[in-house]
């Protein structure tokens, strides 16, 4: 996947719609990690809980997700560097190997949550035992096995059906909810506190995930364009078109599952604390018997389409940074078998009310691995020697930067407050809080020294 091969020849396509046509897909492999259930548990808790709160957060993190995976996308197309192998060129080993650590837990974090969805989805449609269903998703590599026979294209279009069919029943459910639309616009205006932050980061993790701009960097170079400068910038433009085509469908996804939580639990003071307690609760309060069902379908979707792209930026994350091929079958095993083990033992130590909680932390630790990717990213697609001509425009170095800084500092304030509240409740040895103090400083440290150091190396020439 490293070197993806650019299988899809765009060359021959016609000017105007066709052209266009031939260059969509990547931004619709990357959306459906957008729509995992990783948001869904972050959207239907933020809804019942906040209300249209933190509908305006949905909204930013879209905004910053276009303009990083644009990024992204432009590495990929003008340096044929996908931004996994631009860091191990560009930085130290010690440097590049803790970045590839630090990307390898985020896929894992986001993988928990798509073990947690399925089996969710498969308890819900056919009462498999959620343990049970937890070990079952350990079968889907045969699902990966399958359709890494057909193609990119075919595979794009596998990922585009299920993704309609997450927007198609989503919609429904819009239509069921009734919900008030003047309050829904109420809930774009800015505002947070410190009951809600924490689900607020959850959202931006679930929405802005580190490994999709590593996927999407490599996904980008499947299409295979004429050579020169005006080549290049034609790709750029079309990339950014199914760029914003795609995530902005995944906002409105986010968007549905937030504002259908508010319209049939918050409505009704119930605070959403497991997934199956809204799909059972979904037909009473909605007077359909099929809101469960289609529920249930959207978010099996959710989780299998976003299995499928997981898979596919690990085999990116490994092979870039440590230049390490494993077959999409062994990489699934490996990242599956890391993601099953923590969901077992909180299903087995607290059952299904674990599960919830489970899956918001999940999308926070996302959002804590997110500057290690966005740093570089940022760092890459500003410096001429790496892109040349088509190094980022000073307007969009600026909002990259700004976007990076809030992200850093939302998460510095959670690290903060968290530290302060386990500090004055933990008892755990001074040895214990000796090796947490020094692992965050360690991080801050890495992330201060990949934002200062002169990169290394050149890709153009």
């Amino acid at each position: 996947m490293t070197n993806p091969g650019r299988t899809v020849d765009v060359r021959e396509a016609r000017a105007g719609r066709n052209r266009l046509w031939a260059f969509l897909g990547p931004g619709v492999l990357v959306s459906v990690g957008y729509m995992d259930p990783g948001n869904w548990a972050t959207d239907l808790e933020g809804g019942s809980r906040f209300g249209y709160q933190l509908l305006w957060v949905l909204l930013a993190s879209n905004l910053a997700a276009v303009l990083l995976q644009s990024l992204a996308a432009r590495l990929g197309v003008a340096s044929n560097c996908n931004l996994a192998q631009a860091c191990r060129r560009h930085y130290s080993r010690p440097v590049y190997t803790a970045l590839w650590l630090l990307a390898e837990l985020a896929i894992v974090a986001c993988d928990l949550a798509e073990v947690l969805g399925s089996a969710v989805a498969l308890n819900l449609l056919f009462r498999i035992p959620l343990l049970a269903g937890v070990l079952i998703t350990g079968f889907d590599v045969l699902l990966i096995l399958l359709l890494q026979h057909y193609g990119m294209r075919k595979l794009e279009a596998i990922i585009a059906i299920m993704v309609l069919t997450i927007g198609g029943c989503l919609a429904v459910e819009i239509v069921l909810a009734r919900p008030a639309w003047h309050a829904v616009l109420g809930g774009f205006i800015p505002r947070l506190d410190a009951d809600s932050l924490y689900v607020a980061i959850g959202i931006l993790g679930a929405t802005v995930m580190p490994h999709n701009l590593y996927l999407h960097s490599a996904l980008v170079q499947t299409r295979r364009f004429g050579s020169g400068s005006s080549a290049t910038r034609e790709a750029l433009r079309y990339t950014l078109i199914d760029t914003v085509f795609a995530l902005n469908l995944a906002f409105l996804v986010n968007a549905a599952i937030l504002v259908v939580s508010v319209a049939v639990f918050f409505r009704h003071g119930i605070e959403v604390t497991d997934l199956r307690q809204a799909e059972a609760l979904l037909s009473p309060l909605l007077g359909s018997a099929a809101a469960s069902a289609i529920f249930a379908v959207a978010l099996l979707a959710a989780g299998q389409s976003s299995t499928i792209t997981g898979t596919l930026a690990g085999q990116v994350v490994m092979e870039g940074f440590l230049q390490i091929r494993l077959s999409p079958v062994r990489r699934r095993l490996l990242t599956r078998s890391l993601a099953i083990a923590p969901a077992v033992a909180v299903i087995a130590a607290y059952g299904e009310a674990g599960m919830l909680p489970l899956l918001i932390a999940s999308q926070v630790v996302l959002s804590l691995q997110l500057p290690y990717a966005i740093i570089p990213l940022i760092r890459f697609t500003s410096t001429r020697d790496i892109l040349g001509e088509f190094t980022s425009g000073m307007w969009i170095k600026l909002l990259a930067w700004l976007v990076a800084g809030c992200i850093v500092g939302l998460n510095a304030w959670l690290v903060g407050r968290t530290v302060i509240q386990w500090g004055g409740l933990s008892r755990e040895p001074a040895g214990v809080s000796l090796f947490l103090l020094a692992l965050m400083l360690a991080c801050g440290l890495l992330l201060l020294w990949i934002s200062v150091v002169r990169l290394r190396g050149r890709t153009h020439p």
